[in-house]
């Protein structure tokens, strides 16, 4: 049976939270940023590939300076918000469910002297714990797939962006027209009954008035990343004896193939979407 919205939340947190996850995530996704790469080589580096995407995203919010605030929900590591701080000297709020990755942020943070232009909150994209129109850019990577309930997450999104803010991000997804049965290991892996899809998010989108500012799909993105992760846990293995199980392991190679699957079938997509909030309602 899939999850309700709060035990997906719990779910989220207790996975992320876990040694096995926290490891794995830190020491094969790329340490600072856990999303999907931009890849220029099928074995570039995960990390430079994470980047990019990180830098794209940036181009895709428009003017970023020292008076932007910027919200990162689903922020991970931290890894886009030190980027931004320090690329911008803009001023980030790091929201991440997982405590266990958001200590790892803190130590980061203030290892490069970031901490005051960077706070990061333990929290739920859902129930966001700002006020009204805080923020000029809300930015998420690969993270709203998780949530038992992404409209109320585009509703806190809503709230907190102030006129004519933008919300830059990106989500492995369902196509549209995929069946959602294919996707079954996917998300009986997740305890989700669905991934979001383009035309969730662009419908959700036009009920609340957002401008689009287009969706670079890039499908291929998928199977090539999740590629490239497994190629580096099947190098990486030996490294990891002691701080990932072996059990763990082999869930996540089994996971990984079954996203490279899915991608490599059709039924997947991925991309950068852009929209923008009315100046006025």
């Amino acid at each position: 049976m899939p999850a309700t919205h709060d035990e997906a939340t719990k779910i989220a947190r207790d996975y992320y939270n876990s040694t096995d996850a926290d490891n794995f995530y830190f020491h094969i996704w790329g340490g600072e940023d856990i999303h999907v790469g931009m890849y220029r080589t099928d074995d570039e580096p995960i990390a430079d590939a994470s980047r990019r995407t990180v830098e794209y995203m940036a181009d895709r919010a428009g003017t970023i300076d020292s008076a932007t605030r910027v919200l990162d929900i689903g922020a991970g590591y931290g890894g886009a918000a030190r980027w931004l701080a320090r690329r911008f000297g803009c001023h980030v709020t790091a929201l991440n469910l997982s405590e266990a990755e958001n200590e790892r942020d803190r130590a980061m943070n203030e290892k490069h002297g970031l901490e005051e232009q960077i706070d990061v909150v333990d929290g739920a994209f859902e129930d966001l714990p700002f006020g009204d129109a805080m923020f000029e850019v809300v930015w998420s990577q690969d993270a709203i797939l998780h949530s038992g309930d992404r409209a109320r997450v585009l509703d806190e999104v809503d709230r907190v962006l102030k006129p004519s803010g933008k919300f830059v991000f990106t989500d492995p997804m369902r196509t549209d027209s995929a069946d959602v049965a294919k996707l079954r290991p996917i998300l009986d892996r997740i305890h989700l009954p669905d991934l979001g899809t383009p035309g969730f998010y662009r419908e959700q989108a036009k009920r609340r008035g957002w401008r689009d500012l287009g969706f670079d799909e890039q499908a291929n993105r998928i199977p090539q990343h999740y590629s490239r992760v497994l190629a580096e846990l099947d190098e990486l293995e030996p490294e990891l004896e002691g701080l990932v199980s072996g059990e763990y392991i082999e869930r996540m190679k089994s996971g990984l193939r079954h996203w490279i699957d899915g991608g490599e079938a059709g039924l997947l997509t991925w991309g950068v979407f852009a929209f923008r909030k009315p100046e006025a309602r």
